[in-house]
């Protein structure tokens, strides 16, 4: 058994290559092998959002305070709210981060295939992230 207790890992801003606006990521678990389980808590501040990005193995988000966005390739963006849970399949690309009026805090869930849990790809648009 391994306790991580509260607090006991800091939070650090989430890097400018793949993210856009304020962002604060906060380590929750990396499941030693042969688990494969990675698991952040993520608050975005307004307007803040991911890279577009997949995962090898999916990731399931689940909003745990205010209000998000969310897109896959080709989709309508989406908006999350506190207690939604949401699942991107095995290689869907997509983004997710804060509406533009609120901050958005959830836990990503994914799992490592080789090492890698994530294939960050070009950053979201203005466009694509409010297309009003």
């Amino acid at each position: 058994m391994i306790v991580h207790p509260a607090n006991s890992r800091p939070s650090e801003p989430g890097p400018e290559d793949y993210f856009t606006g304020e962002v604060q990521m906060t380590p929750l678990i990396s499941a030693p092998a042969p688990a494969r389980l990675r698991g952040v808590s993520v608050t975005f501040q307004p307007g803040a959002r991911t890279a577009w990005h997949v995962h090898p193995l999916g990731q399931t988000l689940i909003v745990t305070q205010g209000t998000g966005r969310a897109q896959t390739e080709g989709g309508p963006v989406q908006t999350l709210n506190e207690g939604d849970v949401v699942w991107f399949d095995a290689g869907e690309k997509h983004w997710h981060g804060a509406a533009p009026d609120s901050t958005m805090t959830h836990i990503a869930l994914q799992e490592a295939q080789v090492g890698e849990a994530v294939e960050w790809l070009e950053k979201v648009s203005d466009a694509d992230y409010d297309p009003a």
